[in-house]
């Protein structure tokens, strides 16, 4: 996916705003190239994954929790009212 995103830093850039303007720190780790975002981002609509706050993905014990959710909220939130 970084193939398609070196070239939309912008957006990669506006994604790390809405993680912090809910008082996280944004972290980039390669993922393997099966998530949503990468295979928008090849479809010609580049999308930055942005997290789901969720913990022991694929597990007896994936969970998200409301704390989680709402902050999830608060980036999608701070997208949609800040544009480009």
């Amino acid at each position: 996916m970084i193939e398609i995103m070196k070239d939309h830093m912008d957006i990669v850039g506006r994604a790390e705003d809405a993680i912090r303007s809910v008082g996280l720190e944004p972290v980039s780790r390669p993922v393997r190239g099966g998530t949503d975002g990468a295979m928008l981002s090849f479809k010609g609509l580049p999308c930055p994954n942005l997290g789901t706050g969720g913990y022991g993905f694929h597990g007896p014990y994936e969970h998200c929790t409301l704390e989680a959710m709402e902050r999830e909220v608060g980036i999608i939130k701070y997208l949609m009212t800040h544009p480009l």
